[in-house]
């Protein structure tokens, strides 16, 4: 096995320029501050307001001097706004550090997410997986303004059976709960899976390591996704029954599956091919593509041990797509999106190698031939991206990058690779009758929705939302707004369920 070859310092990161291909537009939006939040490593995600929203693990006003993290918002032209600086209270019940935690919006309007540490748990203390602020974590409520609402504090079972330490965000489920993992904790400690209602009702549904070996993975650090088949797809950093997988240098990983009500399943073991060239340590979670495969990155592994991007059908059956070689970038900490043509993109930590090593933007076939798009830094563009892309309904890329920027304590960017506008829709399946809203941009004086051909009746709420009920009579497939300036089209397949 292949160790890490790659050893870099400040002064040769700072040194680094940055390289543009032809027709793409990196902007920086907005460069972070101790107050405003620090090192920002989470997707963001696009509200029915229009504006994007994100959290940062450090900064903000309380905890000084580093800071126990923030929620912001952020307008498609860079106006910040931060909303709440955590551990706003004296032993932070709050909650501490949503780390690489992406929020959620539910079809109530408000926004849930994670904290990796503080809340309220008598049973977490210092002495059981120390951190600062102490405490195991929370599940939290919040509204578009900032209002925030601890609904859940984890390790509130004895021996933090009920899991500890949530270092990624939630999933809203088709049946309108949420789903998420938590890093630690669980029956044998070494995480789990749990669904939490809007109002904090949090059931644990898996723990991991409950194999001998942990067969079964353990230490999931990425949350899920759900499938059109209705189960939830997912990833864990450590474990599996590789047997090419020397724990004492590099961790292997697996996929899994789990039913909304439990069920379990272990469908990929990573490093089950000689020297790991099928890949090592996924670090983050599963996109599922047109295509119904799912895809994903791994950290390590693959040709030259400087990690992955695969493919795995819902069954287990995985493929990898490209091994990273330096040149074009290494270790992919972040996921991937579908964009609007057919392609995937994604980010590497760094890269590419010789020389700037402060990360790239790529865009890869689902057929697996890569492009670099990017390479940071470029002026104030910052560096070091660790966080999945988001494309919003404007067409472009937005993302974050941990440190860079005019503070040095990261920033937010958009992308522009010359995609047109499109349309959203959240949740993206649903019943006849169900409410569903429709996110996009100018779509003021719509004159006609329609569920795959299927005429829906619907109302403009602003110029970046509509709402409109499933039409009877419709059929999974594309969803069209008419506007004043031309028809839109959904980003992916509506799905109708019975």
């Amino acid at each position: 096995m292949k160790l890490l070859n790659r050893v870099y310092t400040a002064s040769v990161l700072c040194a680094a320029t940055a390289m543009i291909l032809p027709a793409q537009t990196v902007t920086t939006l907005f460069s972070f501050g101790e107050t405003n939040g620090l090192f920002p490593n989470t997707a963001l995600v696009q509200g029915t307001d229009g504006n994007l929203y994100g959290t940062t693990p450090y900064g903000g006003i309380n905890c000084v001097p580093s800071g126990c993290g923030t929620a912001f918002k952020i307008t498609p032209n860079g106006t910040l706004t931060t909303l709440y600086s955590f551990c706003n209270f004296s032993q932070c019940p709050d909650g501490g550090k949503p780390f690489a935690a992406p929020l959620v919006q539910a079809a109530n309007g408000e926004f849930y997410g994670t904290t990796s540490a503080g809340g309220s748990s008598s049973y977490c203390t210092s002495y059981i997986y120390p951190v600062y602020p102490f405490g195991c974590g929370t599940v939290f409520k919040m509204t578009a303004s900032g209002l925030l609402t601890t609904i859940y504090n984890f390790c509130s079972q004895v021996a933090c059976e009920d899991g500890a330490q949530p270092v990624t965000g939630l999933v809203l489920g088709t049946n309108g709960v949420l789903y998420g993992t938590t890093k630690l904790g669980g029956a044998n400690g070494a995480g789990t899976i749990f669904k939490i209602t809007p109002g904090g009702s949090l059931t644990t549904l898996y723990s991991f390591c409950s194999i001998s070996g942990c067969m079964d993975g353990e230490l999931p650090q990425a949350g899920l996704v759900q499938a059109a088949n209705g189960d939830f797809y997912g990833t864990t950093y450590f474990g599996g029954a590789s047997t090419y997988c020397p724990s004492v240098f590099v961790t292997c990983g697996t996929v899994f599956r789990i039913t909304p009500s439990g069920t379990f399943k272990t469908l990929y073991s990573f490093c089950a091919q000689s020297d790991c060239t099928d890949g090592s340590s996924p670090n983050a979670g599963l996109v599922q593509a047109s295509d119904g495969d799912l895809y994903g990155t791994t950290l390590y592994g693959g040709a030259d041990n400087d990690g992955t991007v695969f493919k795995v059908t819902s069954s287990g059956v995985l493929t990898t797509l490209h091994s990273f070689q330096g040149t074009d970038g290494f270790f992919p900490y972040a996921g991937l999106v579908q964009a609007t043509d057919g392609n995937l993109y994604g980010t590497t930590g760094s890269g590419p190698y010789p020389g700037d090593n402060l990360g790239t933007i790529f865009k890869i076939t689902p057929t697996g031939s890569l492009t670099t798009v990017f390479a940071f830094p470029s002026e104030n563009a910052g560096d070091l991206p660790q966080s999945a892309l988001l494309q919003d309904t404007n067409g472009n890329f937005y993302g974050t990058t941990i440190y860079g920027g005019t503070q040095t304590y990261g920033t937010i960017f958009s992308l522009s690779v010359g995609l047109g506008p499109f349309v959203k829709l959240q949740p993206a399946s649903g019943k006849v009758g169900e409410l569903v809203d429709i996110l996009g941009n100018n779509l003021t004086g719509a004159t006609a929705v329609s569920f795959n051909g299927t005429p829906a009746i619907f109302k403009v709420v602003s110029n970046a939302l509509i709402t409109t009920n499933v039409p009877s009579d419709a059929t999974t497939g594309g969803v069209q707004v008419t506007t004043p300036g031309g028809t839109l089209v959904s980003n992916v397949s509506f799905q109708v369920r019975q």
